[in-house]
């Protein structure tokens, strides 16, 4: 069996910014991606959790713990294998179709890890 399910639901990016950015939002987005991803550009708010750390066992942020998980990603692949992996843990996690690169493209906030514009790398 492999440690990455599949299983998990996909959202659209605009269904991931609905849930996750504001002050009421009802879950939260982690970045599984790499530090120097997240260093280029990360959405506004978001929790940074690699999928590397996840795999190997690491804990989530506590900022993630107790909330429901929107999980992102560059593209939707990692994203896909990281909330399979936290659904199989137990947590309510969905991944987000097309990643950083669809939020981006739909117009949504990317930022640096100074807080100024960003760029997905």
């Amino acid at each position: 069996m492999s440690l990455f399910s599949h299983n998990a639901p996909r959202v659209t990016v605009e269904e991931a910014h609905r849930r996750t950015q504001g002050a009421d939002a009802p879950a939260v987005l982690l970045d599984v991606r790499e530090r120097g991803e997240w260093d280029a550009g990360h959405a506004p708010g978001a929790v940074h959790a690699p999928l590397s750390d996840l795999a190997a066992g690491a804990a989530l942020p506590q900022a993630a713990q107790g909330w429901p998980l929107v999980v992102i990603c560059r593209s939707g692949n990692r994203s896909q294998k990281a909330a399979g992996l936290l659904s199989a843990l137990g947590l309510d996690a969905v991944d987000v179709k097309g990643g950083m690169k669809a939020w981006a493209h739909a117009g949504y906030a990317v930022v640096d890890v100074h807080g100024n514009n960003g760029s997905v790398a």
